[in-house]
């Protein structure tokens, strides 16, 4: 029988994880998107990603630093979600925009908002091939 154990972080896996960051600006160039959120952005730094139209599973992440939402879902059900999950930046696939209500929402929360023509799928795997960490 084989057992699986979570391997203790080392000293080295954080400095990893600080490698692998990717600013804002490098994640609209891979996915060919646009912010639509009116705020300052650069000093946003993301590590990790989750897919996800089911804002109950983003609501059971535990650790959201540097966790950014890939989404097809384009409502303030989103917005409230992601800010109640202390999340930073939602993209929106598919090309769905953002309403007013959910652009003003988002500012109100410091809250980026990503609009792109790609599929959650091929948004997913643009940023994992540029070394997007997964969240699970």
């Amino acid at each position: 029988m084989l057992f699986v154990t979570k391997k203790k972080r080392t000293f080295a896996d954080y400095i990893v994880d600080l490698l692998h960051t990717m600013k804002l600006e490098e994640i609209l160039k891979l996915i060919e998107g646009t912010v639509v959120t009116n705020m300052d952005t650069a000093a946003l730094d993301f590590e990790r990603a989750f897919t996800s139209d089911l804002m109950s599973d983003v609501l059971t992440i535990r650790n959201t630093d540097g966790l950014l939402i890939i989404t097809g879902l384009a409502n303030l059900q989103t917005i409230r979600t992601v800010e109640m999950a202390g999340i930073n930046l939602v993209i929106l696939t598919r090309g769905k925009k953002a309403t007013p209500d959910m652009i003003e929402l988002a500012e109100e929360n410091d809250i980026a908002i990503i609009e792109t023509k790609m599929s959650s799928f091929r948004a997913s795997a643009m940023l994992y091939n540029a070394s997007m960490q997964p969240l699970f």
